[in-house]
């Protein structure tokens, strides 16, 4: 069985497909795990930006094989996980399937709730399910139960990732600087989940 992961912005040439490949490259040790990308106003085959690809590379990721994908319902019908980069492509989830809102977290969301819990915690929640899909709903449930718990965002926007399109080198160097710990706190949660047993 396959665990399908989303990740989605608006282009679908920066954010959402740097997210993917990362997210991608992070979870290659477990079998099964699939992490696609599309964008809310995605122009279908489009590709990377020159300057995400660039910095694709510099993480040793191959940006050259992807291809922008307009966000339709069966994706994120797919989706076991839908990590959007921002609250506003959330909501657009959200709203296209009502019904994935539990397992809709915005990047940098998922891995400050993440962090709330301990790794036990995780293991506990992920074995009380079935099949990996069912072990991400229960974690994605203890997550939220977190959310009026804790440290909620002191600034709501700091659970968005900035857009970097067509701005300076400087702002894609942010862009990804906000992703990557988020994106290692979010592979350090699945690869809890799905080696438990």
């Amino acid at each position: 069985m396959t665990l399908s992961i989303l990740t989605v912005c608006t282009g679908n040439i920066c954010r959402s497909p740097f997210a993917a490949l990362y997210l991608q490259s992070k979870l290659s040790g477990l079998t099964g795990v699939t992490v696609s990308s599309a964008g809310t106003m995605a122009r279908d085959g489009d590709s990377m930006t020159d300057e995400m690809g660039a910095l694709a590379e510099r993480f040793g990721l191959e940006p050259g094989t992807h291809s922008a994908r307009y966000l339709v319902e069966p994706y994120i019908e797919k989706a076991d996980l839908i990590l959007p980069l921002t609250r506003g492509h959330r909501s657009e989830v959200v709203q296209m399937v009502p019904r994935k809102l539990l397992v809709t977290f915005t990047v940098r969301e998922f891995a400050r709730l993440g962090s709330l819990v301990s790794d036990d915690e995780v293991t506990a929640a992920a074995a009380a399910g079935g099949s990996d899909a069912e072990k991400v709903k229960a974690v994605c449930r203890l997550l939220a139960s977190r959310r009026s718990q804790g440290d909620p965002a002191a600034d709501p926007a700091l659970d968005d990732v900035i857009d970097p399109y067509r701005r300076e080198d400087e702002v894609y160097e942010l862009s990804v600087a906000q992703m990557v710990p988020a994106l290692d706190e979010i592979a350090r949660v699945l690869t809890l989940i799905l080696k438990a047993a």
